[in-house]
């Protein structure tokens, strides 16, 4: 059965890519882009969710980089994507993807320093090129990690945001590199073959046909290994899946960058459960 569902999900994927949401349009009736609304309530309770994998957020601190935004906690480059992704998300696992794994109706948004952090084996961070971790948050990430944790990062562009990545990571594994991964990793073939690294835009610049930002031209499928060379944490360097998740139901969103986006997290999850 399972291997029929992969078989057949590529074309599951891009039937319900078909699929219009209604309020879910960027544009207006006259072509303008929509700026996106925000709900003003704060997030789920923790605990709220049951299942083998639950989808959960990390609420990280943005204080000096970047922006800030409005929204839940006072804002922060965290929210970004915020919840439509992580819903769309759980959706696309649940119901297309065919897989034997319990998913949580709903997904989770904890700060670092969360003691349930350690109930869950993966984590999200989105744009983690504006993150500041402090000593302590560092050491709390070093200890999820070391405990078996996984962190699947997404959405940061250019030289200056991979340059904060990079020394965020120093902080949490200095021992460990963050290094390139070739498509012959297991990662990439845990459950869908994912054969190319494609830059998935926001949903502005591909109806623009644009889909580099920041200078961040060519995109990377970027990891960390332990020493026993099991991946502790996935990097989309230069590439926004959590858009794409976002806007999945919306026919004004490119295919081509909505199921190749699908395809790497289920594959990212699928592998972070299984390893």
């Amino acid at each position: 059965m399972i291997r029929i569902f992969k078989v057949l999900l590529p074309a599951l994927l891009l039937a319900a890519l078909l699929i219009p949401t209604v309020g879910q349009r960027p544009f207006d009736d006259f072509g303008n882009f929509r700026q996106r609304r925000r709900p003003t309530s704060a997030p789920q309770p923790a605990g709220a969710s049951v299942g083998e994998f639950t989808f959960v957020r990390t609420i990280y601190e943005s204080p000096t980089r970047g922006y800030r935004r409005r929204g839940y906690y006072g804002g922060g480059t965290w929210t970004t994507d915020y919840p439509e992704a992580d819903n769309n998300f759980i959706v696309g696992l649940r119901e297309w993807a065919g897989t034997n794994l319990k998913i949580a109706p709903r997904p989770e948004a904890l700060e670092i320093l969360d003691d349930r952090i350690f109930d869950y084996p993966i984590i999200y961070i989105v744009e983690p090129g504006f993150m500041e971790l402090s000593t302590e948050q560092a050491a709390r990430l070093r200890e999820y990690i070391m405990r078996g944790g996984f962190i699947f990062l997404d959405d940061f562009w250019g030289e200056y945001e991979w340059q904060n990545v990079q020394e965020q990571f120093q902080k949490v594994v200095p021992e460990y590199e963050i290094k390139n991964l070739p498509l012959s990793h297991p990662i990439f073939h845990s459950y869908l073959d994912v054969e190319e690294v494609v830059q998935v835009p926001n949903v502005y610049n591909a109806q623009r046909g644009i889909t580099s930002e920041k200078g961040g031209v060519i995109p990377y499928y970027m990891g960390i290994e332990n020493k026993d060379g099991r991946l502790v944490a996935f990097f989309a360097r230069n590439s926004d899946l959590g858009d794409a998740w976002e806007w999945i139901n919306d026919p004004a969103y490119p295919v081509k960058y909505g199921l190749p986006a699908y395809k790497v997290g289920i594959n990212v999850v699928i592998y972070a459960m299984s390893h």
